[in-house]
Formats: structure tokens, C-alpha cells, sequence
């Protein structure tokens, strides 16, 4: 519906605004980013994303609305996308793991 579209561009243009008037941080993502992020394919459909995100959260009502399950996973989207950078560059193995992590082996 061309009327809800040009609403919403509307509404999203004036959050825009406001947030970036106080210093605020902006981030959009497309449709197909963030489903790519949460169940890795970027073709997913509405109900794949809410399964995902049901199972990663363990959230046991599956009858949540659309509306909700999109909302979570633009927020886990944000968080794989803006994840700081770790010391280490690339996997090493186990034996660099046990090391740098003692405490996390039974003896």
C-alpha cells in the first residue's frame, strides 16, 4: 500500500532526525541481512526468523507476533555485527584454548 509506505518513510524520517539531533548513533539493516545474520540464509521467511529466535533465546511461547521476533532479531543482528574484535586473529586449537583457559578444565 502506497499510503502506509509513505507513512512509515515519514515516521522513519523524523526518528531519524531526532536521534541523530542528540548524538545518537544510527543503524539500519536490510531484510536480507538480517535474516542472513540469524538463520543464515538471507531468504528466510518470517516464521524460520521466529523459530530461530525462539530457540536461540529460549523463549518457550512460539505464538509471539511477527512484529516481535523481527525486533529481536534486529537487535541479535546489531550485536553479531558490532561484536568487539578478540586479541586473538584466528582459531589456534584446543591446546591454545586450554591453555589460555585453565580454570574451564576438569581434572
Amino acid at each position: 500500500n502506497i499510503q502506509s509506505m509513505l507513512k512509515l518513510g515519514r515516521a522513519q524520517g523524523v526518528a531519524i532526525a531526532a536521534a541523530l539531533y542528540r548524538d545518537i548513533p544510527v543503524f539500519e539493516y536490510s531484510p536480507r541481512k538480517v535474516k542472513q545474520s540469524i538463520t543464515g540464509r538471507g531468504a528466510a521467511s518470517k516464521e524460520q526468523v521466529a523459530a530461530f529466535i525462539c530457540s536461540l533465546l529460549n523463549i518457550k511461547d512460539l505464538d509471539l507476533p511477527f512484529d516481535a521476533t523481527d525486533a529481536l532479531a534486529i537487535a541479535i543482528c546489531h550485536l553479531f555485527q558490532n561484536k568487539p574484535n578478540t586479541s586473538q586473529s584466528s582459531y589456534t586449537g584446543w591446546a591454545a584454548f586450554a591453555a589460555s583457559n585453565p580454570d574451564r578444565i576438569k581434572k
